[in-house]
């Protein structure tokens, strides 16, 4: 590939005259085109209230009764907060940012030309300084997982994350091969999730795209559920969109409001229960009103939803600086969708990030972007510590790329190997594990164990994956089923895979085979609390 005279800028499409010209909304996203931008949708009986002048109104106490009745829920189903990070265009995650190693974990290290591969020249691989048992200085396990200690993606979390916090997360890395710049991987496990049980007070799913994932990359076919299709959310009015029907709590305080669909319930209930005898319809019609009037008794205040008033979120003390919000959407989209989530408005939401095909002939543009992607990353664990919730935040790509060796000397490629065309053999996803009650622990008895439960499956030591070393390492529809069964592991339920929907056939091998592809120990007992 030819040198290009500089790097390209954060937001600036990638041009690269050995792929196609973008064709359809994923090729745009990939090659940076487009970020995923959007609005969200919600139907009409969700979008009620939007009047900041009101404090909180109490729901009658007999129709509070019924809630649970008509499967209102306050906070979601109590499950933990699943997001996931969609990089689109194959970005690395292996070796320059996340460690990956050999049969024996990340720190049985590849070869000097193995890591060459993945963009670390000779003098920056991580078995430099290193030892059996004390890593190196180009080793940090700040956050448990092992990442390379000049890891863009480590250094933007570290930006966003307070040490106490980064004390509580733990994470695991599979090493994964998947195609390249295609979003016909079915990577995005949201609906897998779900049916683990995750759910929101709002809507169950959300997404930065409006695909059938939420995401660039597509869902596995046998988990889609057009019922739980995932809404669209990209930045604040989109949050504070989806329980705004007009202007009932414009004309009417709170209070008012909330007693107007209190009294439509109850003519509709008196109604429903002379003109027919269908219990179905009744239900249907009466739960509509009632959830209504939930609506507005939760959600007259928008600040109670919006981000950019979240003073956690943006602000002096925010995590994000208010200059910071203003100035970049994938802040904004991060924001919104870590609110929904982690507030529990929503179960589980994706984050798409486009621009990481950024294969350029230079390093600078790829740190530029994983840095960003970082901060992100980092903004979503620090939100969860300030809220004392647990979180899973899960991160992958389609394909992945590889560097020539030769050197970007420049400040923002900090000495390290040109990206310089696409390979799916050096992929790999992690995931990353918040837990307010302490860091997560590891599955088996010994330091030889935990590491393998740290690294699901391996490299060789050229920096490809070994196809053999677990079910997902070839097959992206078991490396979703691989991040579900973990998902429920943090729940103590990993018993019940097998039996929930979807995975009954879930081709990872017996009960054994389960326990080696489980990174953690429970951190909760079903629920949260």
């Amino acid at each position: 590939m030819a040198r290009r005279r500089g790097p390209y800028g954060l937001d600036e499409p990638l041009f690269h005259p050995d792929h196609k010209r973008p064709v359809t909304r994923r090729d745009f996203i990939a090659q940076g085109f487009l970020a995923g931008a959007g609005t969200m949708f919600g139907t009409s009986i969700l979008g009620l209230f939007a009047n900041p002048r009101e404090a909180h109104a109490a729901l009658s106490s007999d129709l509070e009764s019924l809630k649970s009745s008509c499967g209102i829920a306050v906070q979601g189903a109590g499950k933990i907060p699943f997001i996931c990070f969609d990089l689109a265009g194959g970005a690395n995650i292996s070796g320059s940012n996340v460690l990956v190693g050999q049969q024996g974990g990340q720190l049985d290290f590849l070869s000097t030309a193995g890591y060459s591969k993945l963009g670390l020249p000779g003098d920056m691989t991580p078995a430099i300084g290193s030892s059996p048992g004390v890593p190196g200085g180009f080793v940090s396990q700040e956050l448990g997982l092992a990442f390379h200690s000049d890891s863009a993606f480590l250094r933007g979390i570290l930006e966003k994350t307070q040490a106490a916090t980064r004390g509580f997360v733990n994470g695991a890395v599979i090493p994964a091969r998947s195609d390249n710049d295609t979003g016909n991987n079915p990577h995005n496990p949201m609906y897998g999730i779900y049916n683990a049980g995750a759910d929101g007070s709002l809507v169950s799913l959300i997404g930065s795209s409006s695909s059938d994932s939420g995401g660039n990359s597509m869902a596995p076919a046998m988990l889609m559920n057009p019922k739980i299709r995932p809404t669209k959310v990209d930045r604040p009015s989109d949050v504070t969109g989806l329980v705004d029907v007009g202007d009932l709590v414009g004309l009417l305080d709170q209070s008012d409001a909330v007693a107007v669909m209190e009294a439509i319930y109850r003519i509709s209930d008196k109604k429903t229960g002379v003109v027919t005898t269908d219990e179905v319809v009744k239900k249907l019609v009466d739960c509509g009103y009632l959830k209504s009037a939930d609506l507005a008794d939760r959600f007259g205040n928008p600040a109670s939803l919006n981000p950019a008033l979240d003073t956690t979120i943006v602000g002096p003390s925010g995590i994000f600086t208010q200059a910071e919000f203003d100035s970049d959407g994938e802040f904004r989209k991060t924001a919104s969708v870590m609110k929904m989530v982690l507030n529990g408005y929503a179960g589980a939401g994706t984050i798409t990030m486009g621009g990481f095909d950024y294969h350029t002939g230079e390093r600078a543009t790829g740190e530029r972007r994983d840095l960003r992607a970082g901060r992100c990353m980092g903004a979503c664990l620090e939100y969860a510590a300030r809220l004392g919730m647990p979180l899973m935040m899960y991160v992958f790509s389609d394909g992945s790329l590889a560097s020539n060796g030769r050197i970007d000397s420049s400040v923002d490629g900090r000495g390290k190997g040109e990206w310089t065309g696409d390979n799916s053999s050096t992929a790999a996803s992690f995931f990353l594990v918040y837990n307010p009650n302490g860091r997560p622990a590891l599955m088996g008895s010994t330091t030889e164990q935990q590491e393998r439960h740290r690294q699901i499956g391996h490299m060789r030591a050229d920096a490809s994956v070994e196809t053999s070393s677990s079910p997902a390492a070839n097959n992206v529809n078991l490396l979703v089923n691989t991040v579900v069964l973990n998902y429920m592991a943090l729940h103590g339920e990993q018993s019940q895979f097998a039996s929930t929907k979807g995975f009954e056939q879930h081709g990872l091998g017996s009960s054994s085979d389960l326990d080696r592809l489980t990174a953690f120990q429970p951190i909760v007992n079903g629920t949260i609390g």
